[in-house]
């Protein structure tokens, strides 16, 4: 599975690294334990190094990962193919699978609810599309717009590997123009203190999630009509 990537979208997926954070990772297997998710074919479109893969591999029976560039890490056994998500579809069937992901992709995008859409083909019906994304709600994030005119993921070092910064209701907004139902939000329950490299309590995280969380999840179903 394989479409054609610019140079310049392949060099702007390089610069995440292709890696996510524990607290991300974390956040996206509460969101599929709670609701019981395994079975058939997970894709996770825009994958980088596959650090989903190892998490999810005795849930799912088949792996797929997508990216625009296949990292050197990328483990053996998952399924790869590289996509150009800006100007392309994904190389994969509609109604193909029974969760899709996207972990920190969609604030990449120029397009966000053309992506939305592309996830949700390729989610079967009655499947499952899981999304996240930086939490413009934090207080980190709100603190850094009210000193620096910007959002904290979205300052001049992360450009232009982040060009769109989305709240949370605009998640929600997007999920369910692109036929989603049983829309949820939930959090990463771990975000830094503004201006330092120190994490929050725990417990505050926990108790204030929106507030102390750096990344937000949607997670929505798609529609069986």
């Amino acid at each position: 599975m394989t479409a054609r990537v610019s140079p310049i979208v392949e060099q702007r997926a390089r610069r995440s690294e292709g890696t996510s954070n524990e607290a991300i990772l974390n956040m996206v297997m509460r969101a599929l334990e709670q609701r019981r998710l395994s079975g058939g074919c997970l894709a996770d479109v825009g994958c980088g190094q596959g650090d989903l893969y190892g998490l999810v591999r005795s849930r799912f029976s088949r792996y797929v990962g997508l990216d625009a560039a296949r990292y050197e890490h990328f483990p053996e056994g998952a399924e790869f193919g590289q996509i150009d998500l800006d100007t392309g579809e994904i190389p994969m069937p509609a109604n193909s699978a029974d969760v899709v992901t996207a972990i920190e992709v969609i604030e990449h995008l120029e397009n966000p609810r053309d992506f939305m859409r592309k996830l949700v083909r390729l989610a079967r019906p009655g499947g499952w599309v899981i999304v996240t994304t930086p939490n413009q709600l934090s207080l980190l994030s709100l603190v850094t717009l009210a000193v620096k005119h910007r959002f904290q993921a979205f300052q001049d070092i992360h450009y232009p590997a982040h060009l769109t910064a989305l709240l949370e209701v605009d998640l929600r907004r997007i999920a369910g123009e692109c036929g989603l139902e049983e829309i949820e939000i939930s959090f990463s329950k771990s975000g830094r203190l503004p201006f330092t490299a120190r994490y929050y309590p725990r417990a505050l995280s926990l108790a204030l999630p929106r507030r102390f969380s750096d990344n937000v999840l949607l997670i929505g179903r798609k529609s069986m009509n």
